[in-house]
This record gives structure tokens, sequence and C-alpha cells, in this order.
């Protein structure tokens, strides 16, 4: 009966461990995938910042509108 038991914990600790690196392999991939989000939404943003008010004075000046 203890033989057994042994063979029963050592199956579950095998399978913990196989979770163990599942759920590390998905932490990364979602730690990767916010980095792109990142990357991809909130940097042209921030250009934006910097896009917008030339794109202005350029629209400005070639109408002749003084705002």
């Amino acid at each position: 009966m203890d033989s057994e038991v042994q063979k029963r914990f050592e199956d579950v600790e095998k399978k913990l461990d196989a979770i163990y690196k599942s759920a590390e392999a998905t932490r990364k991939y979602l730690m990767w995938t916010f980095i792109a989000a990142i990357v991809t939404f909130v940097l042209p943003l921030i250009g934006l910042v910097f896009v917008i008010p030339q794109f202005i004075d350029a629209i400005k000046s070639s109408t002749n509108i003084g705002l």
C-alpha cells in the first residue's frame, strides 16, 4: 500500500511540474503580448503629440487662416 501511495505522489509531482512549466510559458507569452501592445499603441500616441501641432501649423500656413 505504501509503494502505491508513493507512486501516486510521484505522478502528482510530475504533473505539477508540467503545470508549472506551462504556466510560466503562458506568463511569458502574456508579458510579451503586453509589451507589443504598448509599443504598437502607446508609442504612436506619444508621437502624435508632437506631429499634430506641426500638422496644424502646416495647414494654417497653407490656407493663410489666422487662428
